[in-house]
């Protein structure tokens, strides 16, 4: 059997970025920045009150007094006007005035600080100045956050949320980004129907095509749900040329057993080249990886079961899409927690235990709790995964845990 390691560095070797485009910044959260931003003009554009309160000289409020607050010199001054943010008349204060400035407006000329409204008796005529105040306070001058030729949003950036009000501020309406990887789902097998269809005798419901691409998009992938892919060979190839031409990675889930995986294998085989093995895990040892196309989209083959499929879909196919997004750590957190009771293992492979992470409040030590039947029974089941926010990480040569023992746990909540 293969090791996992190996599997996965033949698959991430594959990995590349989309192409980049061109979006709306509101589009851009999330994508790697694919272009140097260059500010063309200053943040702010002007001088303006950070605080509401009053514009004033420093000097004038600071006359006479000292620097200590108990020493300070009550001030009054008349208040000859009012700016309110996006003001487009400009005041000039004279000597010993003040003019009322709400947060944003433009700063009179001659004033050189803001008087906050906490720090008056909020007069309307006749203001006074309850405290000292010194040049520049309370004041966001020209290029304060971004000067002309800063750059605003680095090449290879994931772009933030801070990001995007950044491309805004320096008004950048559109922003060049690698795009999320496109994914195409596909399932096969002569047993599926889909949901909106009662299962007759010997009939289930196609449950990997949703699951799949709900976790091909938790990943942030772009996600096309095809279905299933049925009839005669012909056929199906036309299904699967027409998803390489218009993804970046295939999966296809049923088509590493039985006689509609060997039928679904023969028409990839003229596709390209994919090479299915056994890889030292569980649940999920049998799968296949290859190049197809003329673009050589990588494409998975992933087992019917749909717990083994999301299982090798977390360990496979979800570390190839966030290296495509440009992530510096593709795979999950892992942290170590103490077993909450034994955790059986199938020797000679690494095992994937769906458990429930928790978290000590006293010792803050994470402890795990491993979900399922002793022995792996139950494995195969979907509702147990459900209930699972991680899988602990059993070693190769480990065949059990044994409780308060420390084991590596990979978180699968969205936030890691």
């Amino acid at each position: 059997m293969r090791p996992v390691e190996e599997q996965l560095a033949a698959i991430t070797a594959a990995a590349a970025m989309p192409d980049p485009v061109r979006v709306a910044i509101s589009e851009a959260l999330g994508l790697l920045c694919a272009e140097e931003v260059v500010a063309e003009r200053p943040l702010p554009g002007f001088t303006q009150a950070a605080i509401d309160g009053y514009a004033v000289r420093a000097v004038d409020v600071n006359a006479g007094s000292t620097e200590s607050l108990a020493e300070f010199t009550e001030v009054r001054l008349p208040v000859v006007g009012e700016v309110p943010a996006g003001s487009h008349h400009p005041l000039r204060l004279q000597p010993k005035q003040a003019v009322r400035v709400h947060t944003g407006a433009p700063l009179p000329t001659l004033a050189d600080a803001v008087l906050p409204l906490d720090w008056t008796d909020r007069g309307r005529r006749r203001v006074t100045a309850l405290r000292p105040v010194s040049s520049g306070d309370f004041v966001r001058r020209v290029g304060d956050d971004v000067q002309t030729g800063d750059v605003a949003v680095s090449t290879g950036s994931v772009i933030s949320p801070a990001q995007v009000g950044l491309l805004a501020a320096v008004g950048r309406a559109k922003v060049l980004v690698h795009p999320r990887p496109r994914m195409s789902v596909v399932s096969v097998g002569p047993e599926l129907v889909d949901i909106d269809r009662d299962p007759g005798l010997g009939q289930v419901f196609d449950v990997n095509s949703y699951a799949l691409a709900a976790a091909g998009r938790d990943a942030g992938a772009e996600v096309h749900r095809v279905g299933i892919a049925a009839g005669e060979p012909r056929r199906i190839r036309e299904i699967l040329e027409g998803q390489l031409i218009k993804s970046e990675i295939l999966v296809i889930s049923g088509a590493v057993g039985g006689a509609a995986g060997a039928a679904v294998r023969e028409v990839l085989a003229e596709l390209g080249e994919v090479d299915v093995t056994r890889v030292a895990m569980h649940p999920g040892s049998v799968q296949g990886f290859g190049l197809l196309g003329e673009d050589r989209v990588p494409t998975f083959l992933l087992p019917a079961n749909s717990l083994a499929a999301l299982v090798v879909f977390e360990v496979m196919v979800r570390p190839l899409v966030r290296i495509a997004l440009g992530k510096r750590n593709p795979r999950r957190r892992m942290v170590a927690a103490r077993a909450a009771a034994p955790v059986e293992s199938t020797p000679g492979r690494r095992g994937y235990v769906r458990g429930q992470l928790m978290r000590d409040r006293d010792t803050g030590e994470y402890l795990v709790q491993p979900l399922g039947a002793p022995g792996g029974r139950g494995a195969h089941l979907l509702a147990g995964l459900s209930e699972a926010n991680c899988l602990i990480v059993v070693p190769d040569e480990v065949d059990r845990v044994r409780a308060g023992e420390v084991v590596d746990v990979l978180f699968l909540s969205r936030q890691a």
